[in-house]
């Protein structure tokens, strides 16, 4: 439900309904002043924040954080490609023993990267299909990272895609060409702070894509838009994605929002 909003004078100032479908609010950065981030993103309508599960040694906080604001901070589970290293299967264990505890909204984030190192590389796969294969057991989308890695991820999600399968590409850096195949695979694009930088080139190539196949997302503590670039991001800056994404597609910032939160509803079922 849309409040109301405007952009004067370079100042942005949204005040409408939306959802950061991918941040790590749980992490350390945010240890001592989490009460006051979550407050200033209320203020400026950010009323879900989804967080995605790392590893195990994110699992404690991640489900402290849930518990500190039900319905509010929502987790996510899975295996990150990062995390993929030789304690891999007791990690996927763990990742499996959750999944059958309790319900969660997504299986989460989990992908390939091939930025760092690509030592595990053959059981990053594995992890990826693996946990691809839960998530369709239990009926919920993936939220995918892919660094360095975009037509090998896409590939892999081809390889499951029989029409059930649901899910985020987190933070979508890619060109138009990767950004049609995903859609055409039934998925979302992530849209957070790499939008607003100067020589990114997302924007272009968002510009003839659909809004109703995009989510807004922070990724927060990392990858701020402008004007904090190379400071802690947090959910409240959302609103300057917001206006970027508006400005390239020639729409208004509450169009933006109503149709991204709706597209976030829809993944998530809430």
């Amino acid at each position: 439900m849309l409040v109301f909003g405007d952009i004067c004078d370079g100042q942005v100032s949204i005040h409408m309904q939306l959802i950061d479908t991918h941040c790590h609010l749980y992490n350390k950065e945010f240890t001592r002043d989490i009460d006051e981030v979550i407050h200033r993103a209320e203020k400026e309508g950010v009323e879900k924040f989804y967080l995605p599960a790392v590893d195990s040694e994110s699992h404690d906080a991640l489900l402290s954080l849930e518990q500190q604001y039900p319905g509010k901070c929502i987790g996510m589970m899975g295996l990150h490609p990062t995390s993929v290293k030789e304690e891999y299967v007791s990690e996927l264990k763990r990742v499996e023993d959750w999944l059958q505890r309790r319900a969660w909204v997504a299986v989460g984030e989990i992908g390939l990267d091939f930025y760092w190192d690509r030592t595990f590389e053959k059981q990053q796969y594995q992890a990826f299909h693996q946990q691809i294969e839960w998530a369709l057991h239990y009926r919920i989308p993936i939220v995918i990272h892919s660094r360095e890695s975009m037509q090998e991820s896409i590939g892999v999600v081809r390889e499951h895609q029989k029409g059930d399968l649901r899910g985020i590409f987190h933070c979508f850096t890619g060109g138009y060409e990767a950004a049609r195949q995903i859609i055409d695979l039934g998925l979302y694009l992530g849209i957070g702070g790499v939008l607003t930088y100067k020589n990114s080139g997302l924007g272009e190539a968002l510009k003839d894509l659909p809004l109703e196949s995009m989510v807004l997302e922070t990724d927060a503590p990392y990858l701020s838009p402008v004007p904090f670039r190379g400071k802690r991001n947090e959910s409240s800056y959302l609103k300057y994605v917001v206006a970027k994404l508006a400005e390239v597609k020639g729409v208004t910032p509450e169009e933006v929002a109503r149709i991204t939160t709706e597209n976030a509803q829809k993944i998530f079922g809430s």
